[in-house]
């Protein structure tokens, strides 16, 4: 486990956030659940979490990431959005962005998203996701 990871794990803390904040450039709110394994590759450098978001376990995620919602234009209190779900065994490659809708999303266990995919729904299991906006480009052999 890196330095950064350590302290993702760490940051219900405020001076861990601001060491996240200001060091590696990233938005890892106390309110997040994170599980077991998490990966940023990269150091995870520029990666903004949401707060009600969860990240399931053995999750690898790069550089310049942002898992939000597609409303941030509304006050939260307006906003539907209830939970973003990330899978176990989940990828999510440099520069994507997963935007929450409405009610709960759910990224399925080992899927993949592409770099820079900008994806605003939810995906079933072992998918391929890419493009913007992002639509599934494949199916993922659950075995690899």
């Amino acid at each position: 486990m890196t330095l950064v990871e350590r302290l993702v794990y760490l940051r219900r803390f405020r001076v861990v956030r601001a060491i996240l904040s200001l060091v590696f450039g990233i938005d890892s709110p106390a309110q997040m659940v994170v599980g077991e394994g998490l990966r940023l590759v990269h150091s995870g450098r520029g990666t903004v979490f949401y707060p009600l978001t969860t990240i399931g376990t053995n999750v690898r995620i790069y550089h310049q990431v942002t898992l939000g919602r597609k409303d941030a234009h509304l006050p939260l209190a307006q906003s539907k959005m209830e939970r973003l779900i990330v899978g176990d065994d989940v990828v999510i490659f440099p520069g994507a962005k997963v935007l929450a809708g409405d009610g709960i999303t759910s990224i399925g266990n080992g899927t993949i998203i592409a770099a820079n995919a900008v994806l605003m729904s939810s995906t079933g299991d072992y998918e391929i996701w890419a493009g913007i906006p992002a639509r599934r480009v494949g199916i993922r052999d659950s075995a690899v």
